[in-house]
């Protein structure tokens, strides 16, 4: 019988904790492959983890809500209560890789590769993945196979191999590259390519996504520096460092006479506030909340923010809406002002392309682009998360209804994907549902500009002009536009604003656009 540890695999984007949210076993539940064990909470997502193994659960090493690092054990699978008719994954599979485990065929010499599915649900990969090495671990020895029949060169046995005899010492031989089950030796694995890509981005690195943004932000590669953080991530003082410039040499004047030091007083050291368990709650700060919180204060200590506010009569876009509903196609379909809203801010974007643009510090450049990914700000119990929808700008009114549904549904589900929440040009933040008048909204980092809209209610408004001049009850609401005043003049900001108000004013007007 025989225990496999199944360790924390990486979840995607470079991710190196997650947090133990729901065990979906117990110890003693009998397991197939692919059954679902545990569900993490990344600093995105809700992820669900797929057992590599089948057998008998025996130990669940971590608790709920305990923050886990990769590569660290997290259950216990014993094999003993896999039945005959159950094949057990060899324990070779590398856990959160996609690794090709060959199973021979009785009939023949060899067989086709089957394929182990993957743990994190991203989709078989035809490219060979490669696991990464424990810092504190000493490299394997090599090993050598005697010459196996061509017919099963290209697999790979499935039990460890016996090394062959040492050479003879006399003979001084330079170490040689492990050999695989192939004929030829394994190419030795520079550092920087001992991670399999993730979705096509390069060689992955520990990182989290703040630091990842102020390396972008500051131009720094992040595959060149060497991490001081625990099992080697890279923090963000690393990039401070990487990023500073060298100075330049000075040459020292003629010493000239000391002066006199001044001794200044120390300021009082800030008053240290002591918790107190009977009259307060604590939550730690980690996922979303920590991922927001980061990057809203590089957001705002960034890029230098304005922001725009307009007041403007929204009665034919209520009336558009309560339209939209009676109609057939719209049925089963959930139809808010913010469909409106978001049709408005596409064509508005097509009008001012310098609010879908963004920074590029690395390069100097402003990159305008042709495309939206309109982001939808939703709040979640999990803290504020903002999905956005891939080529929005292209979408007829009903798919973006139908995506708008599908987004916010998944979102406050919590299974959001980092795809999904990954590529945002522009945000749409809705205050409104919450009764609120108008908010001045933070630019989501790498984006130029965010609308926030407000609560759309009845208000006393004048209508008509000269004699016919009179106040009227209509659907109002305050509409406000933060922009990044690095890419985005006043003039730009305010032609958008415009825009988007005189489109729900009168929703006829965005064919003139």
């Amino acid at each position: 019988m025989t225990t496999n540890e199944f360790r924390l695999p990486d979840p995607g984007e470079g991710l190196v904790e997650a947090e133990i949210v729901t065990w979906r076993v117990a110890v003693g539940d009998v397991v197939k492959t692919n059954d679902i064990l545990v569900e993490i909470e990344t600093a995105k997502s809700l992820v669900e983890l797929p057992s590599p193994y089948a057998g008998t659960v025996t130990a669940l090493l971590v608790e709920e809500g305990q923050m886990v690092d990769v590569g660290a054990p997290i259950v216990a699978i014993s094999d003993g209560a896999v039945g005959a008719d159950e094949p057990v994954p060899s324990p070779a599979v590398a856990l959160g890789t996609d690794h090709v485990a060959t199973v021979p065929d009785a009939g023949a010499s060899g067989g086709a590769p089957e394929r182990v599915a993957n743990l994190v649900g991203y989709g078989p990969r035809s490219t060979e993945s490669r696991r990464r090495p424990r810092k504190d671990a000493a490299p394997a020895a090599p090993v050598e196979t005697p010459a196996a029949p061509a017919a099963a060169a290209a697999a790979v046995p499935a039990a460890p191999v016996a090394p062959a005899a040492p050479p003879a010492p006399a003979a001084a031989v330079p170490a040689q590259a492990p050999v695989t089950g192939n004929s030829l030796p394994a190419e030795p694995m520079a550092p920087a390519d001992q991670d399999a890509p993730f979705l096509g981005r390069g060689p992955a690195v520990l990182a989290k996504p703040p630091v990842r943004k102020l390396a972008q932000d500051r131009g720094v590669d992040l595959t060149t520096l060497t991490g001081s953080g625990p099992g080697g991530v890279i923090t963000r003082e690393d990039v401070d460092r990487a990023s500073r410039p060298e100075p330049a040499p000075v040459t020292a004047p003629a010493p000239a006479a000391a002066p006199v030091p001044v001794v200044r007083a120390a300021p009082p050291a800030a008053p240290v506030r002591q918790a107190d368990p009977d009259r307060e709650t604590r939550v730690p700060i980690k996922g979303v909340r920590k991922a927001t919180a980061d990057a809203m204060v590089r957001s705002a200590f960034t890029a230098p923010h304005v922001t725009e506010w307009v007041t403007c009569d929204v009665t034919a876009t209520m009336d558009l809406v309560e339209r939209l509903r009676e109609r057939r196609e719209f049925r089963g379909v959930k139809i808010s002002p913010l469909l409106v809203v978001a049709k408005a801010v596409c064509v508005a974007l097509s009008r001012v392309p310098q609010l879908n643009a963004y920074w590029d510090e690395a390069a100097q450049e402003i990159a305008t682009l042709h495309y939206v990914n309109l982001g939808i700000a939703a709040a979640t119990p999990r803290g504020l998360v903002v999905p956005n929808l891939k080529g929005a700008d292209a979408m007829t009114l009903l798919e973006m209804a139908q995506a708008i549904l599908a987004l916010i549904g998944t979102a406050r589900e919590g299974r959001t994907s980092p795809s999904d929440m990954a590529g945002g040009t522009f945000t749409i933040t809705n205050v409104g549902t919450f009764g609120v008048d108008a908010g001045t909204p933070i630019v989501n980092p790498g984006e130029a500009g965010i609308l926030c809209i407000g609560q759309i209610a009845r208000r006393p408004w004048v209508v008509g002009s000269g004699r016919e001049e009179r106040i009227e009850p209509r659907w109002v609401t305050t509409l406000a536009v933060s922009f990044d005043h690095r890419l985005v003049d006043g003039e730009q900001g305010s032609v958008f604003l415009s825009t988007v108000a005189q489109i729900l004013t009168d929703p006829g007007l965005g064919l003139l656009f």
